[in-house]
């Protein structure tokens, strides 16, 4: 059973907005970090964007600052990726994690838990 179900991703023009769910199951989510990362064709899975547990602190790769807000209810179980002024090269599968430890985690392999991705496709 996958614990991380992303939803949201779709077709979308340039300079769209666009809000992505992350929904977990299974696992304590407020004990938890939880991350984005995206992998655009051909290209390796990159970081993107970091909250922490209780939502007080943010961590955005620099690609992104500015246009990308990382955001959770732990009410809900749920992590958020609002993406504003879309752009082509946002183009990739977006996927979310989940992990433990010292504050940022940047790396994959940091995380434990892992979505299996939702398509962002943005058309010029």
């Amino acid at each position: 059973q996958v614990p991380l179900v992303e939803s949201g991703g779709k077709l979308v023009q340039a300079g769209g907005s666009l809000r992505l769910s992350c929904a977990a199951s299974g696992l304590p989510f407020s004990d938890y970090d939880m991350g984005w990362f995206r992998q655009a064709p051909g290209k390796e899975r990159e970081f993107v964007a970091t909250i922490s547990w209780g939502g007080s602190r943010t961590y955005y790769a620099d690609s992104v600052k500015g246009r990308f807000t990382i955001s959770r209810d732990n009410a809900k179980n749920t992590v958020y990726l609002q993406i504003n002024s879309l752009k082509p090269e946002d183009t990739a599968v977006y996927y979310c994690a989940a992990r433990r430890g010292s504050w940022p985690g940047l790396k994959e392999d940091e995380y434990a838990y892992w979505g299996q991705g939702t398509q962002v496709t943005v058309s010029s």
